[in-house]
């Protein structure tokens, strides 16, 4: 089922206000995707960042004279981040008119995941490069075992959090748009919480609201939720596991 953009677009805003707090995982992504590019002996002079993750990235960006520019599906991020609000499956950027994209935790709830990727691949020169990172499948498993065991108080299981994709299926994604030498690796992350309402607070502050999906629970749910999550517990915390790919692709080009 496609993501409601309105509704996309307004959570996200929602999210700006505790950003700091919360967006650890875009964070992480930010540093990895700058450690990714400093082995990346090639000059770029222009680049887009997908999805606002802080100073550090555009900052790493400009010290090495690349001019940044960044657009965020969320009005707040973008103004930011001095940038322009849009959806990545809608960039309005001309063909070969980058020459280095980085996507920074967004594109896990993107409407259109391959149109989006063709978009980038489009936008990018010749011998562009396009670095990216996003949560994946496999991700979240203690709160799906937690959502699953409320709705089991209904008789059925409603589909609260969205699917993902794994680190094969991203490859399979890079190739179909036309990316050249495309690669896709994984890490994984784990994270220990207090409770239940922790672990929320930072998925609707970061930017992964947008996976938490309706049916809002009742009272018997969210109690039934929190006693599941309590049940995985170690030395009075649970740990969460988050999976993040990372995606690195080129432009085609004569090199």
């Amino acid at each position: 089922m496609p993501f409601d953009r309105r509704l996309r677009r307004l959570r996200r805003d929602r999210a700006f206000a505790g950003f700091a707090r919360h967006g650890f995982i875009e964070a992480r992504i930010a540093a990895e995707l700058i450690e990714r590019l400093a082995i990346v002996h090639r000059s770029f002079s222009r680049a887009l960042i997908v999805g606002y993750a802080g100073d550090e990235l555009p900052r790493a960006l400009i010290e090495r004279g690349i001019a940044p520019l960044l657009v965020d599906p969320g009005f707040r991020f973008a103004r930011a981040g001095h940038g322009i609000q849009c959806d990545e499956d809608r960039l309005p950027f001309r063909d070969a008119s980058l020459d280095l994209v980085l996507a920074v935790g967004t594109l896990d709830t993107v409407n259109d995941l391959p149109g989006a990727l063709s978009l980038i691949r489009r936008a990018l020169r010749p011998d562009g490069l396009f670095l990216a990172g996003l949560l994946g499948a496999g991700s979240l498993p203690t709160l799906r075992r937690a959502m699953l065991d409320a709705d089991m108080l209904e008789g059925a299981a409603a589909p609260r959090i969205h699917p993902q994709i794994d680190v094969r299926s991203a490859g399979d994604l890079l190739h179909r748009a036309g990316f050249a030498l495309p690669v896709a690796d994984g890490e994984s992350l784990d994270v220990r919480y207090a409770s239940l309402a922790d672990l929320v607070a930072d998925l609707r502050g970061g930017s992964n609201g947008g996976l938490l999906r309706a049916p809002q629970l009742t009272r018997a749910q969210y109690t039934a939720a929190i006693a599941s999550f309590e049940s995985a517990a170690r030395e009075g915390k649970t740990s969460e596991r988050f999976e993040l790919i990372y995606l690195t692709a080129w432009a085609p080009g004569a090199t």
